[in-house]
């Protein structure tokens, strides 16, 4: 067990990096006399506050000490790696002391399972209180919940915290109980339905919840990810879902080997489906089905929808309402209020969507524009497949004989 606090850092910051609640963690370079800029690998990453703004945020665990056995887990209980613990003032001291040198707006704090789950969750509860009642820290604090955890403990939890999260980890039970037999759905669900309806009860704007599902580790299909996901959303227990390619740590035979790399394109297809389930009313069914049980890795979901659906297209930009416009391929919700804010002044063509700044490289296969169409491309769905596919030649720029700058690459 390790005592140094630096140590201690370093070893439960690195334990923290595989929960992708929090969108990125640091990088590492050498700092060089005389030179200006440096990074640090003491687990800063950056989230996203509900108005935009980038925050950045100190990533760590409470502990790396855990009393479970989660198969795809690097700190599970029978991996021999180095454990730390921080104390409650030792974690709210290095909070305040990172957000004092302003490294950190705020703190993303995660725990293995020391002992039992209500004694791990009063450690975190311990840290916070010291954090808010004590330093009078008023930050952003994202708390992981721990499963098992009484409720008394959560609710306490959620009084300070900005947003909680639970892990459900893998898609399906079967999974679950297989590579993580200490848990359960309900298990993991548990104190968030609880934060959920404490609110609810004291008629309080509901605080931030999300979860994690790793991606990859598992046979379930993205069929099966997203259904899910819509579920937890449409019971408005969750604001947001995470998806983790499944990066391989262990070696165990009911685990991708670990040579097997992370399906990262698959990770990035699912991120987009999500958005199309928040944001632009698409359902589930309508993105995967038992037909196309898995999202194309070559098109994103709202392209293979599309060539999926000719039916609805092409689309006349002139006359479709907001909500057919937000399904068109390559025209987002920015572009879609321009759209309707510019036509109420006259009928649109190509010339006045490129004129808006509107990117018709895909949207030009599935609309007319005042009753023109592109005539490059039939409109069959293998040759507007191929065409969404095969990347445009790159327009070769020769440089003017009187521009010094192009041929010597002076400023």
């Amino acid at each position: 067990m390790k005592t140094d606090i630096y140590e201690k850092m370093e070893i439960l910051s690195n334990s923290a990096k595989y929960d992708v609640s929090c969108s990125s963690s640091g990088v590492e370079t050498n700092y060089k006399k005389g030179e200006l800029g440096a990074t640090h690998t003491s687990g800063i990453c950056h989230s996203f506050t509900s108005d935009g703004r980038c925050v950045s945020l100190l990533k760590v665990l409470l502990t790396n000490i855990c009393i479970y056995d989660c198969a795809y887990c690097i700190n599970r209980v029978s991996n021999d790696i180095p454990r730390a613990v921080f104390t409650p003032r030792e974690l709210a001291d290095i909070t305040i002391n990172f957000y004092k040198r302003n490294y950190i707006e705020g703190l993303f704090l995660s725990s293995g399972i020391v002992k039992t789950e209500d004694h791990t969750m009063t450690l975190i509860l311990k840290a916070l209180k010291i954090l808010r009642n004590e330093y009078k820290f008023n930050g952003y604090i994202h708390v992981k919940l721990i499963p098992g955890g009484s409720m008394e403990l959560v609710e306490q939890i959620v009084k300070l915290a900005n947003r909680v999260s639970s892990n459900i980890e893998l898609p399906s039970d079967k999974s679950l109980k297989l590579l993580a037999p200490n848990k359960t759905k309900e298990k993991v669900l548990q104190p968030l339905k609880f934060a959920r309806d404490l609110s609810l009860e004291k008629n309080q704007k509901p605080i931030g919840m999300s979860t994690q599902l790793i991606v990859g580790a598992t046979p379930e299909s993205d069929k099966d990810i997203l259904k899910l996901s819509s579920a937890l959303y449409d019971k408005a227990l969750l604001k947001r879902v995470y998806y983790s390619a499944y990066i391989p740590v262990n070696d165990d035979r009911n685990l991708p080997s670990v040579v097997t790399k992370p399906p990262l394109v698959r990770e990035h297809r699912l991120y987009q489906a999500d958005w199309l389930l928040r944001f632009y009313d698409f359902t589930w069914e309508e993105i995967v089905n038992d037909e196309f049980p898995n999202l194309d890795e070559d098109l994103d979901p709202k392209a293979f929808w599309a060539i999926n659906n000719l039916k609805h297209f092409p689309m006349e930009i002139n006359t479709a309402s907001k909500e057919e416009l937000l399904r068109i391929p390559g025209i987002g919700a920015r572009g879609v209020f321009k759209i309707l804010k510019a036509r109420r002044f006259k009928r649109l063509t190509f010339n006045d969507l490129k004129k808006l700044k509107i990117s018709i490289k895909k949207a030009k296969y599935f609309i007319t524009c005042d009753k023109e169409f592109q005539k490059q491309v039939p409109f069959y769905k293998e040759n507007i497949r191929t065409a969404l596919i095969k990347p445009e030649p790159k327009k070769i720029i020769q440089p003017s004989l009187f521009d010094v700058s192009a041929v010597t690459g002076e400023l």
